[in-house]
C-alpha cells in the first residue's frame, strides 16, 4: 500500500473517531479503538462502516 504518511495522521475511524494503523499484510487500516478493519483498494482507503470488517472474537 502506498498511503501518504500525512494522510494517515489525519484519518480517523468514522465509527469511534480513534486513530487508524496500517496492516500492510491485509491491505487494511485498523482502528486502534473499536478494532474495525477498513479495506484499502487501489491505495484508496474505504472508510465506510458498512465495508469494514469486524474484529474477530
Amino acid at each position: 500500500m502506498k498511503l501518504d504518511p500525512a494522510l494517515l495522521e489525519i484519518l480517523a475511524c468514522p465509527d469511534c473517531k480513534a486513530p487508524l494503523t496500517v496492516d500492510d499484510a491485509a491491505s487494511e487500516l485498523v482502528c486502534t479503538g473499536c478494532g474495525l478493519a477498513y479495506p484499502v483498494r487501489d491505495d484508496i482507503p474505504v472508510l465506510l462502516v458498512d465495508e469494514a470488517r469486524t474484529p474477530s472474537a
